[in-house]
């Protein structure tokens, strides 16, 4: 699992370092971005969807994003 810390950091910055990261995962495994900007509950599985990626689960203030491609 990569574990990417954007707590205190607004949009976009959350989604920008997700997809800096996605390429480092392997297929299957599980990014999980903590961030506590309200917009990410909202930006995170938008950003899935327009990549391709499957958006797990979110719990608190932790979004986790699998990658499937």
């Amino acid at each position: 699992m990569i574990t990417l810390d954007c707590r205190g950091l607004r949009c976009p910055i959350p989604v920008i370092r997700l997809a800096k990261a996605m390429p480092q995962a392997e297929i299957g495994e599980i990014v999980r971005v903590l961030a506590d900007d309200p917009a990410a509950a909202g930006d995170i599985p938008a950003w899935c969807r327009m990549k391709g990626q499957e958006f797990v689960a979110a719990d608190g203030h932790a979004y986790d994003v699998r990658k499937i491609t």
